[in-house]
């Protein structure tokens, strides 16, 4: 299983779908580590991919704010 592109991420433009992606992963995150610490089986290459997917959705969450922000100043200006 490949890690996630950050390419994938460019179908998400609005805030409120950004995170609401990053909260179904931040819980799916926690359920791995409660199956961690039960001892039941998990994958732990899963861990990495939704840290990384998460990164990504913040990343790109700073990236929308801060054009939506700019896109503001703009037509304060003109």
């Amino acid at each position: 299983m490949t890690l996630p592109k950050y390419k994938d991420l460019e179908s998400i433009g609005n805030l409120k779908d950004i995170e609401q992606e990053i909260f179904i992963l931040q819980k799916s995150l926690f359920d791995l580590r409660m199956k961690r610490s039960t001892n039941q089986t998990t994958k732990p290459h899963l861990f990495k991919h939704a840290k990384r997917r998460i990164a990504q959705l913040k990343f790109k969450q700073g990236v929308v704010r801060k054009e939506a922000a700019s896109a503001g100043l703009k037509s304060i200006l003109s």
